[in-house]
């Protein structure tokens, strides 16, 4: 029978030593692969499977060495967050009382690898986080820290509360952190973490909420200077535009559409990582002069390409490598260039099931296999849209299926269990299952009662 699982809210109500006396029995418990009271809540079970799958230590502290002074300083200047700080500084360090006994937390901000960038708040916080190694250029991802606010958050890809022994390594169970990611709204890239963490004592429910709202209004705010960007480069290349005639369309570094003549108009056009001017193939507009523009490119396709022009052509070959835990890619290649792109945790999801699904899946059955419910048609065609938009020439509909000259690859994970760790679409879990034999469910030292 499955037991209760532990409620966040309860936790809050609880005394505070009382707590973590619970969560600490419920670890120990499973640790010991024994069956508990109450089982962990789903996002902690799952970074504790991950603890035991690659050794991580329970009960010692593992630290990394820090970045020197240069290489994290290099590091926060070419950090898209770093233009970001004032945002979540006002969001999550100008609370009433802040600076008081009272309320005693520190807000830590992380990259995409999980190295600690800026750290600030109460003193006597600081002073505890150094005890711990949790400072400017400390590495504090779940396979060197295990179970925690920042590395967690970036394998769940979501908002992540952790709560005394919720922490995998027992010398963390004296913390209480909560994280999210931050995404760039541009290319859907993990930016790296925001995270409040303090005392047990200063724990709140609403703490997630906080953190994941703030989060949020900065991806906002980097879409609304994305968009003022967008604005700029159209008051540039419009009247450039008409002077060129022909087919023309000038796209910021991106690749977004700030102005177009000539063509159907699109949102977003994918570009190589390193695009300089002269002759280049792009995926949905063939072969194409580029020539540099402020703040973004102006592209012309030459003579016989178009939008979706011999792209099923030039693009012979797909391969779609999922093997890492949170950087998956689709690269395509052929007989004019190749380009590769990086991938949204649910655009990897999809792409992975119809890599294994050659003969094609309606959009009922992806919305089975995504999101458990045969219903969400809707959300299913809106993703494969936008995935289409990039690789419409490979891509084909009803049903949504990779042509049948093209040949992919998928490049997946050594261990199964690893397989799009984040993911809790039926299709990837039934695939983590089948591939292991079973053996792996419910998972090691983490046995139900």
């Amino acid at each position: 029978m499955r037991s209760t699982t532990i409620d966040i809210t309860r936790l809050a109500a609880m005394d505070s030593r009382e707590a973590a006396l619970l969560l600490k029995e419920v670890r120990d418990a499973a640790l010991r692969g024994r069956p508990a009271s109450l089982a962990p809540r789903a996002d902690i079970e799952a970074s504790w499977r991950r603890m035991l799958r690659e050794g991580v230590d329970p009960d010692r502290d593992r630290r990394s060495g820090l970045l020197s002074p240069a290489e994290l300083e290099e590091r926060r200047a070419r950090s898209p967050l770093v233009a970001l700080l004032p945002v979540l500084r006002e969001g999550l360090m100008s609370l009433p009382g802040a600076d008081s006994d009272a309320v005693r937390h520190i807000m830590v901000v992380a990259d995409a690898e999980g190295r600690v960038l800026w750290r600030e708040g109460h003193a006597s916080v600081l002073r505890m986080a150094d005890g711990h190694g949790f400072e400017p250029g400390a590495d504090w991802r779940e396979s060197t820290v295990g179970t925690n606010g920042v590395g967690t958050a970036l394998v769940a890809r979501r908002p992540v509360q952790v709560h005394s022994a919720e922490h995998f390594v027992s010398t963390h169970h004296t913390w209480t952190c909560a994280g999210a990611p931050v995404t760039d709204p541009r290319d859907g890239r993990l930016m790296g973490v925001v995270d409040v963490s303090g005392p047990v004592t200063t724990m709140h429910p609403a703490t997630l909420l906080l953190v994941g709202s703030v989060a949020r209004l900065a991806e906002a705010e980097l879409r609304n200077r994305h968009l003022a960007g967008l604005a700029r480069l159209r008051a540039v290349a419009a009247p450039l535009l008409c002077r060129v005639g022909g087919r023309a369309l000038a796209v910021d570094g991106h690749g977004w559409t700030a102005a177009v003549h000539g063509l159907a108009p699109v949102d977003r056009v994918p570009l190589p990582a390193s695009l300089g001017a002269g002759r280049v193939w792009l995926p949905t507009l063939g072969e194409c002069a580029v020539e540099p523009l402020p703040g973004g490119w102006l592209l012309r396709p030459l003579d016989g390409a178009g939008p979706g022009a011999d792209a099923a052509d030039a693009a012979a070959r797909l391969v779609l490598d999922v093997s890492r835990p949170r950087d998956w890619t689709v690269r395509v290649s052929g007989a004019v260039g190749c380009w590769e792109r990086e991938l949204s945790p649910r655009h990897a999801e999809l792409l992975y099931v119809l890599a294994v699904r050659r003969d094609g899946r309606t959009a009922a059955e992806l919305a089975a296999d995504v999101f458990g419910d045969p219903t969400r048609t809707v959300t299913v065609r809106a993703e494969m849209s936008r995935i289409r938009r990039t690789l419409g020439g490979v891509l084909a509909h009803r049903p949504y299926r990779f042509r049948d000259e093209v040949e992919v690859e998928l490049v997946a994970p050594d261990d199964p269990a690893d397989l799009l760790p984040h993911s809790a679409a039926p299709a990837v879990r039934e695939a983590r299952h089948a591939a292991d034999g079973g053996r792996r469910a419910p998972g090691p030292g983490l046995n139900r009662g």
